[in-house]
């Protein structure tokens, strides 16, 4: 596993497969990383083991050749992610991404009712996806029907929240770290977090710390992956990828 404290990178092979991992920075697509990560291994064949939005960070497990095979293994782990919802503001894409459409007082919230929310959000849950989301509906992503306007009644899921921890509290933000399952979108807590306050609120930071045993500490850079793949060209032109 390629991780930043990986020095050998003569020795590996993306044809044959390895897995990285890799610190997503804000702004950045999952599928630009995998872009970037594919043009500098030189093998078509490159995959993620699960989505961040552009507005987060943090980590991304990325497998190349065979290893892709083990795309479904890694999704399927326990995610931890920490973040901070804004209080008193809603928004279609339930984060900044799109542009507030609406705004509520948020004065007067207690302490002891954010943690009575937090507590209802606890164990296996049912939760809609949000509609600018990869969701598929009659073959198409749900994000790019939001785009042009659209609304579709989506079924409610079950997720499982195994941990969840208010960090801090400083209206209208809320810091929290939060452990759950595959599929589930930390935007649609955030919003469902303010409804159930009364005021409303949208995800306003989120950075994954973990996927499963992997920490967020152990992943690289993706200019620094880049670099150091084209420094072991100059010292190999011969090494094949």
């Amino acid at each position: 596993m390629i991780t930043k404290e990986t020095t050998d990178f003569l020795n590996l092979d993306f044809q044959s497969g390895e897995v990285i991992l890799v610190d997503k920075p804000i702004g950045w697509t999952s599928f630009k990383v995998i872009h970037v990560i594919r043009k500098a291994v030189g093998v078509k064949k490159v995959g993620h083991a699960g989505t961040l939005d552009p507005l987060a960070s943090g980590l991304l497990i990325v497998c190349t050749g065979k290893m892709t095979k083990d795309i479904d293994r890694y999704q399927a782990f326990e995610k931890t992610y920490t973040g901070t919802i804004l209080l008193g503001k809603s928004s279609p894409s339930m984060d900044l991404e799109t542009e507030i459409i609406k705004e509520r007082p948020f004065g007067g919230i207690t302490e002891s009712e954010i943690l009575s929310v937090r507590n209802m959000f606890l164990g296996k849950i049912l939760q809609i996806p949000p509609m600018y989301s990869a969701v598929k509906y009659k073959g198409k992503s749900l994000y790019k029907l939001a785009r042009k306007g659209k609304s579709i009644i989506r079924e409610p899921r079950e997720i499982n929240i195994s941990g969840f921890e208010i960090k801090n509290i400083y209206l209208p933000y809320i810091e929290f770290e939060i452990t759950c399952s595959k599929g589930t979108y930390i935007r649609a807590i955030a919003n469902d977090f303010g409804e159930k306050l009364g005021c409303g609120g949208l995800l306003s930071s989120l950075r994954r710390k973990y996927i499963g045993k992997y920490s967020v500490e152990k992943a690289i850079n993706v200019d620094e992956f880049v670099k150091r793949i084209k420094k072991s060209k100059e010292i190999s032109p011969e090494y094949s990828m």
